[in-house]
């Protein structure tokens, strides 16, 4: 999975929204990438307008915030990334997967799942 031309441009279209959007935090270029999106985070509303929001939200609440991608998958229309976010520099962070569905080229759907990085771990094996 993830071989296909198909899917090559997926994770492109993808990871490019992640970088320009999550952290470069450029509202105006979300109609760039978002399609009639359908979102299953709580902390956000459906469609593009709600997407802006909750980067303007982010934008004040944590300005210098940034996502790195450590890994990229996709299966046919979805694309899942396995993310460190780190909120301020110097904190331990968030491991993050974002699943997105992608249609006609743009992004539609997605969903996430967010875990806070603890001091100590039960293992010496990371997050990522």
């Amino acid at each position: 999975a993830g071989d296909s031309a198909k899917e090559k441009a997926n994770k492109k279209l993808v990871t490019e929204f992640y970088d320009k959007v999550l952290n470069q935090k450029d509202i105006a270029s979300i109609d760039k990438y978002v399609g009639p999106y359908k979102q299953h985070n709580p902390m956000a509303a459906d469609g593009a307008e709600g997407l802006k929001a909750y980067i303007a939200y982010l934008k004040q609440s944590a300005p210098l915030s940034k996502a790195e991608i450590k890994r990229v998958l996709a299966d046919g229309d979805f694309v899942v990334l396995h993310v460190h976010a780190v909120p301020t520099p110097g904190a331990r962070g968030l491991a993050i997967v974002d699943i997105f569905k992608v249609a006609s080229g743009k992004l539609v759907e997605h969903w996430d799942l967010i875990q806070e990085i603890p001091e100590k771990a039960a293992n010496n094996n990371g997050m990522f």
